[in-house]
């Protein structure tokens, strides 16, 4: 494997991404620089990075979001590229420009990849037209006049989408022309808030569908390959809350056909660096709809990793870098099963309010098999600015039952006090039969009442447990410590 020439690399995030960047960014032996606002001044982040910059008030508009600061840092600081993570200004094609612009390279799609994926009805036309399925829908934005003929052609229940913006904000189902009008109101209003377009479009509604999504790498020389498939339908409000890989619910024939879309609209698109096509799959008809292209790396690529021995964000630089791809698609295995869980900060309980707080006690999961990306230490006050995750716990098994059994094992093990967290939640999926079965859809949470019923939200522990120091146990006088007598006698052996 070539030499990479980065001799110096911006993180231009925070949390459990940014420390995971900073892990590989230290492996290459490359110099890791951090950014951080007022709230994240004791964050893990900046503790491990070897450089740190302050950005400025914890508003993320002030901060993570303000592109102009960034790059005055990354100039200040002497890097030769910026990392972007997920969120903030991942997918944001004017931050790579003006990177550019000061000779930084941006390690993600170039910007005119970006404004292509980015562009939800113009990436509906485009793959549209090169042969990968789209979800039946608007090619442009809709009144609500045009919308009732379309719905009514195309067939309730619809979605209504914003034109701007992401994150599942303004995204309503509706199953006939009176709840559309109401829903394109709310939408338009969320909307408005939230990205500053009032512009809505319609899709077809699969009440019984699934969300699978191809990892996907390419470099500068047009060398496309895919990591293989992960599951994310185990969601609430559009929010993804467990992923894994492979997919239980689709045949090897329906794989094929998946990863076959995934490479095609990667292709077409002349994609370059790592990117996610998110697929969602009817389970009545057998079909794959593409619902979106996410140009960055995703929360869930660790499943990818466990399961390819791939570091996907090694690869990235190196793309970045202008190295060819390291490996070629048929050099690329699956092994076993993978799963994740996301751990946030929020009660489930209380209508999944975020709970900011100091963390009085964490233990987290180890042993076999078991991989944690955190961003947080006992201690650590977690910040109401921000995303609410506090860290990914995740399994391998050599089967899926093995990676569910592994991933119960470990929450059971995780201990987190001082704020509430859906830990209890994520073990109630885990030990559910239409989720051990593979049968669940992206309705699951929201039809499976009884996993709310009695749920605890927040790990109590005994107070010797919050104490910095462990109670010690009372010396008595006299008496000789067996193992060091031993030693001294040399007795024993290992």
């Amino acid at each position: 494997m070539s030499e990479i020439g980065f001799k110096k690399i911006l993180v231009a995030n925070r949390n459990e991404i940014a420390v995971r960047i900073i892990r590989t960014l230290k492996e290459l032996g490359i110099t890791s620089v951090a950014i951080y606002s007022d709230a994240d001044e004791d964050a893990l982040h900046v503790r491990l990075a070897d450089e740190k910059y302050y950005l400025g008030p914890p508003e993320p508009a002030h901060s993570y979001l303000d592109i102009d600061r960034i790059v005055e840092i990354a100039v200040e600081a002497g890097v030769d590229a910026v990392h972007p993570g997920y969120g903030f200004l991942s997918q944001n094609p004017m931050f790579a420009e003006k990177l550019e612009e000061k000779g930084i390279i941006f390690i993600g799609p170039p910007p005119s990849v970006q404004r292509l994926v980015g562009d939800k009805l113009g990436a509906r036309r485009f793959f549209h037209s090169h042969g990968v399925p789209v979800v039946p829908g608007t090619f442009k934005p809709v009144s609500i006049k045009d919308a009732e003929s379309i719905a009514e052609e195309i067939g309730f229940p619809v979605m209504v989408k914003p034109v701007a913006g992401g994150g599942g904000i303004g995204m309503f189902i509706a199953h006939n022309v009176q709840e559309l009008r109401d829903r394109i109101e709310r939408a338009r209003k969320l909307a408005s808030k939230a990205f500053g377009s009032i512009e809505v479009y319609i899709e077809r509604y699969f009440p019984r569908a699934k969300h699978i999504e191809v990892q996907i790498l390419g470099d500068k020389y047009g060398n496309i390959v895919h990591l293989f498939e992960r599951e994310c339908s185990v969601q609430r409000r559009f929010q993804k809350v467990i992923e894994e890989s492979p997919s239980p619910s689709i045949t090897e024939e329906e794989r094929e056909r998946l990863l076959g879309y995934g490479v095609l609209a990667a292709k077409s698109s002349g994609y370059v660096n790592a990117g996610t096509f998110e697929f969602l799959f009817d389970v009545n008809e057998r079909k794959f709809y593409l619902l979106e292209v996410n140009s960055r790396i995703q929360v869930e690529h660790p499943v990818t990793e466990m399961i390819t021995g791939i570091d996907i964000v090694e690869e990235q630089i190196r793309i970045a870098d202008g190295k060819e791809l390291s490996f070629k698609q048929e050099e690329v295995s699956r092994r076993g099963h993978a799963i994740e869980a996301r751990l946030y900060a929020e009660d489930p309980v209380n209508n999944f309010i975020p709970s900011p707080g100091k963390i009085k006690v964490l233990r987290e999961p180890s042993g076999p098999w078991i991989r944690v990306d955190s961003g947080v230490y006992s201690g650590y006050v977690v910040p109401e600015h921000y995303d609410p995750l506090l860290m990914k716990v995740i399994s391998w098994g050599s089967t899926r039952i093995q990676a569910i059994r592994r991933l119960r094992r470990a929450l059971n093990e995780l201990i987190v006090s001082g704020v509430k967290t859906n830990k209890f939640l994520l073990l109630r999926i885990l030990e559910h039969k239409e989720f051990i079965e593979g049968k669940y859809t992206t309705r699951f949470l929201d039809d499976k009442r009884e996993i709310y019923t009695d749920l605890k939200s927040e790990d109590i522990v005994e107070e010797r447990e919050e104490r910095k120091e462990p109670e010690k146990a009372p010396r008595r006088e006299g008496v000789a410590n067996a193992w060091r007598a031993a030693a001294r006698l040399g007795i024993g052996g290992g």
